[in-house]
């Protein structure tokens, strides 16, 4: 089925999901061409391995969940909280359905896919736990300016579940998977090494940025093609040699964000195929649906 397009003169609510928040952000030509011509950013192979990873964290710790006991991990990093219980804990997670909200100033019914809910065993406060995955020789970190990304996604998903009457913290945790490349020998398995992150964000974003998407989508015609957006390049690049940029087989490679503003800035690739796993956005949409 045809992904639903934005349509002007429909009163009907637009579903959109975070992932296309961040391709607003990332390129708001690139936004108005998918969701308005239906023109989607050529897409890379999918990430199966964090997806694999993805789904073994959600089953470990879907164990402590059932008995009310924190993860280790939760202990290891001084968290005193458990694995939240929630009758909508099972569609919240899943792909295409997820968190939703109706935000009726711009018209559009918002929603992502979380990775888990905590809670806080002191405050009562519910906990936005994502998962992440990557192969690299140093330790991980969110340090990085594309990283920026997996940020606002955080804030994104804590943005909606207030939106549901939940007292969601400000901070939220991370849990990010390194498979380790000084083993002696493949042997048919990966050993991991997993980190805690805290993160304390900010939906302060997010209302403008709405603002901002629904006046984008009421143009007529795509805004301009922005310097730093290397498929608007490629496309403009292909246009003048008489190619057909829709047939191109492979994205090109994106450069690194340089600011970490909520405009539609660049942002890059998360690196190679075994990388961080919230993976671009045109990647991302068929993924998870978040």
């Amino acid at each position: 089925m045809p992904p639903r397009l934005f349509d002007p003169a429909s009163p009907q609510p637009f579903a959109l999901s975070r992932s296309k928040v961040e391709l607003f952000l990332d390129c708001a030509r690139c936004f108005w061409l998918d969701r308005r011509k239906g023109i989607v950013r050529p897409s890379g192979p999918p990430f199966n391995l964090n997806s694999a990873v993805d789904q073994l964290l959600k089953n470990e710790f879907d164990r402590y969940r059932a008995a009310q006991q924190p993860h280790p991990l939760m202990v290891e990093a001084g968290l005193h909280a458990v694995p939240h219980t929630h009758p909508q804990l099972a569609a919240w997670r899943e792909n295409f359905k997820g968190v939703r909200s109706l935000h009726r100033a711009s018209g559009l019914e918002l929603f992502g896919a979380i990775d888990d809910l905590w809670r806080d065993l002191d405050s009562g406060e519910l906990i936005v736990a994502d998962y992440k995955a990557t192969s690299k020789a140093g330790e991980v970190s969110l340090d990085a300016a594309w990283q920026i990304s997996y940020k606002r996604q955080m804030e994104f998903y804590q943005w909606l579940l207030r939106r549901q009457g939940l007292e969601v913290a400000q901070r939220g945790w991370f849990v990010y998977a390194n498979a380790r490349r000084d083993r002696p020998a493949f042997d048919g398995r990966l050993e991991f090494s997993i980190r805690m992150i805290p993160y304390d964000g900010s939906d302060a974003w997010i209302e403008g940025t709405l603002a901002a998407i629904r006046e984008t989508l009421l143009r007529d015609e795509p805004p301009p093609a922005p310097q730093d957006c290397e498929f608007c390049g490629y496309a403009a690049k292909a246009a003048d040699a008489g190619g057909e940029p829709a047939r191109a087989r492979s994205a090109p490679r994106r450069r690194p964000a340089r600011a970490e503003t909520p405009t539609a800035a660049s942002l890059p690739s998360t690196g190679d195929l075994f990388s961080d796993s919230a993976p671009p956005p045109a990647q991302a949409s068929r993924r998870r649906g978040a």
